[in-house]
């Protein structure tokens, strides 16, 4: 069955004078016909002889018919994107997502209220009506706990969302949605940007953690003897603790807070460091 908000690939079914229909099988009879206007076929006209096959986005018109475009938007029902508003009317505010008929994000779906001109990452869904609509309330549509989909330290792929005193929060793989603490904030980002990023500790809560680097036990010893190297070039001691500030700490060992910690822990317990003082001494031999 054809989905609308999909991208679909079909089959040039027949010509007529205002485009080419499509189905999903030459030979079926029976089949849903959905039309290609003429506007969007493309230039070679090889590539829409009958039975050859496109690549469609499938929406609805403005008498709410279903419709194929060749236009892909920028996200389908199910994904998320950072789009710009472009409009705002009696029923909410209209994004650009790439097609000629904006993209409807309700004032109800609406986290904060969207304003022309600035951009915001919504999810893409099917309202009531089975209309394709736009909502900032992530939470709504995303899951928020990791019941068992992601590991420890493993890689992931985070869209930046939104700002909070806590953080950033960001779409995981498009599904999820997690959170990047201010401690693990080792370099610039800001709502919109894709980035690389690894599920942090698990907790027991099942709400999701996310870092910008990963730090396993090996990267962490790497970790360790770069602290040493540090302090041996500077007298043996730093003012950088746990107490320091994370931009401070990110400026010269570009880590996180959380993980330039663990690190020190680790160098304590094995007691090649010293705290003393407000400062860190390297303990000699």
């Amino acid at each position: 069955m054809l989905e609308i908000g999909k991208t679909h690939s079909l089959v040039v079914l027949k010509h007529v004078d205002f485009g080419v229909y499509l189905g999903q099988n030459i030979d079926d009879l029976c089949q849903e016909e959905i039309l290609l206007p003429e506007r969007y076929l493309p230039e070679d006209k090889a590539a829409w002889e009958i039975g050859a096959r496109l690549t469609i986005f499938l929406y609805l018109d403005s008498e709410d018919r279903p419709i194929a475009t060749t236009i892909i938007p920028a996200a389908e029902v199910g994904q998320c994107a950072y789009l710009p508003v472009v409009e705002k009317s009696e029923f909410g505010s209209f994004l650009d997502w790439g097609l000629m008929k904006d993209l409807l994000a309700p004032f109800k779906e609406q986290r904060v209220p969207m304003d022309v001109g600035r951009s915001y990452v919504v999810y893409l869904y099917l309202d009531v009506t089975g209309r394709i609509a736009a909502s900032s309330l992530l939470s709504r549509h995303l899951n928020e706990q990791n019941e068992g989909d992601f590991k420890a330290q493993q890689e992931v792929e985070l869209l930046i969302a939104s700002r909070s005193d806590l953080g950033y929060k960001a779409v995981i793989n498009g599904s999820h949605l997690g959170l990047i603490h201010n401690n693990e904030i080792t370099r610039p980002i800001k709502i919109g940007d894709k980035v690389t990023g690894y599920i942090g500790e698990l907790r027991q809560d099942m709400r999701i953690n996310l870092t910008l680097q990963k730090v396993g036990p090996g990267m962490r010893d790497e970790l360790t003897e770069i602290i040493v190297a540090y302090l041996e070039t500077n007298g043996g001691q730093s003012s950088l603790t746990d107490k320091s500030s994370p931009e401070d700490i990110n400026a010269a060992f570009h880590v996180s807070k959380s993980n330039y910690k663990k690190a020190i822990g680790k160098l304590y317990k094995s007691r090649r460091i010293t705290l003393e003082g407000g400062l860190i001494k390297l303990k000699r031999a």
